[in-house]
């Protein structure tokens, strides 16, 4: 069962865009947030699916995430947190304001709109709190240390909500997706075999939430990939260029 209203957070990104015609598609009414007026996109929403479809302001970093339920004018049955940035590592490690704004997008913001949003989600039934992750959350690598550090943090933030209220009845899942081809990681060379489209990991959210997955990679051929990396020795593993 998918609970209604499903709100994206992030709606504006090539992932939330696909969730919210995949929600749609299931018969759910669907409320997109995203830092810029997507009025337009939720009219055209609507008008394809014939579901009820609206858009709201929303800035993962604003730091005010209770005003913002506040004002939403309906408890979600269903919150999927797709805000994030994956930032430059070269600039993170110079700048700290740079830092500071891939950390707050990838942990700080997303962990405090989702206990906001778990305060008010007890007892709807069949509630969902779906956190987007990544793999490179599991384990620091050279090559995006801040942007994967934030992630590990956003792992484990959800897998300590869930834990919280799994006996309440509120589901919370995590999604690892991997490679995807979006706007984020356009001009990245990405590796045809595990690269997902945004339809793709759209479907796979889909289908765990009906599920009740836990934890899901959209591709499952990351699971024995990742299962590799966190073997390797620390004393092997910091001599890879990875």
């Amino acid at each position: 069962m998918i609970a209604s209203p499903v709100l994206i957070l992030g709606a504006r990104s090539d992932i939330g865009k696909a969730l919210a015609r995949g929600y749609a598609a299931q018969g759910c009414e669907v409320i997109l947030a995203a830092r810029n007026d997507i009025a337009a996109d939720a009219t055209d929403l609507a008008l394809r699916t014939g579901v009820q479809a609206r858009a709201v302001l929303f800035d993962v970093t604003d730091g005010e995430p209770d005003r913002f339920f506040e004002g939403l004018g309906a408890i979600p049955g269903t919150v999927v947190m797709v805000a994030g940035l994956l930032g430059d590592q070269a600039e993170s490690a110079a700048v700290d304001a740079a830092a500071q704004q891939v950390m707050d997008s990838n942990y700080n913001g997303p962990a405090r709109y989702l206990l906001a949003a778990a305060r008010r989600m007890a007892g709807v039934p069949g509630g969902c709190i779906i956190g987007i992750s990544s793999v490179a959350g599991e384990r620091g690598r050279a090559s995006n240390f801040v942007y994967g550090s934030a992630k590990a943090g956003f792992t484990a933030f959800l897998s300590g909500l869930r834990n919280a209220h799994a006996r309440a009845g509120l589901h919370v899942m995590t999604v690892k997706p991997g490679f995807v081809r979006t706007q984020m990681t356009a001009g990245l060379k990405l590796p045809p075999a595990v690269t997902a489209e945004p339809g793709q990991v759209a479907d796979a959210i889909i289908r765990a939430h009906r599920a009740r997955r836990d934890v899901i990679y959209t591709l499952g051929r990351w699971r024995p990939i990742m299962a590799i990396i966190r073997a390797i020795p620390e004393s092997v593993f910091k001599k890879l260029s990875l």
